[in-house]
């Protein structure tokens, strides 16, 4: 072997040790509140809860790659729908909290700024595991999460984010209401998510 070979190899080889050396992996869990609705339904928010678990991948010094799982009860409360009753001919309405539970796996993008201000932003695919809808457009839905954290430590984190869905969710022809007094119906109903809670991370692995 030549020495301009056996330069480039060693070259080689130190680069990919300080390359193996930037990259570290840190498992843990999250979880906290969710705050959603169903837009185009004008109904009141419904407050539930979010936990699920994540592997942060530190790329650079402030950025990091984390693929996420997370089970998210989400719907919206007080959706209010008009109808005719078959058997009676009698217009009706009715008022439905609407039950959306999901299993998310997204991959978020972290930047982190100052002392330990991120923005957090990525794709999530979000599979439907239960749900109590008379009828529906769709059983799973894509979303795009966005939102801020801060680094209480280096393993407590404080994050708050929006989670908006891009799939028509909701069967907007059984989910209808074009009564005078009410606010009507759109045709394009989404998931609308807020998320506050804190993340843990249980130690830096290379």
């Amino acid at each position: 072997m030549s020495l301009k070979k056996i330069c480039i190899a060693i070259v080689a080889f130190f680069a990919i040790q300080q390359t193996q050396a930037q990259i570290t992996f840190k498992p843990g869990l999250r979880g906290g509140f969710t705050f959603s609705t169903i837009s185009e339904t004008h109904a009141d928010y419904k407050t539930d809860f979010y936990i699920g678990g994540f592997g942060e991948i530190n790329i650079k010094k402030h950025y990091a790659l984390q693929p996420e799982i997370t089970y998210s009860r989400q719907g919206s409360n007080n959706v209010t729908r008009n109808y005719t009753d078959d058997n009676t001919g009698i217009e009706r309405t009715e008022r439905r909290d609407l039950q959306l539970h999901y299993l998310s796996f997204a991959l978020i993008n972290k930047f982190t700024f100052g002392p330990g201000i991120q923005i957090q932003f990525g794709p999530a695919v979000d599979v439907l595991v239960n749900d109590n809808l008379a009828r529906r457009k769709t059983n799973n839905d894509l979303a795009f999460i966005t939102g801020v954290a801060y680094k209480l430590s280096s393993d407590f984190t404080i994050e708050a984010r929006v989670k908006k869905g891009v799939l028509d969710v909701l069967d907007s022809n059984y989910y209808h209401n074009d009564r005078n007094d009410y606010y009507f119906f759109g045709d394009y109903n989404t998931n609308v998510n807020f998320q506050l809670g804190i993340s843990y991370s249980f130690g830096e692995k290379k």
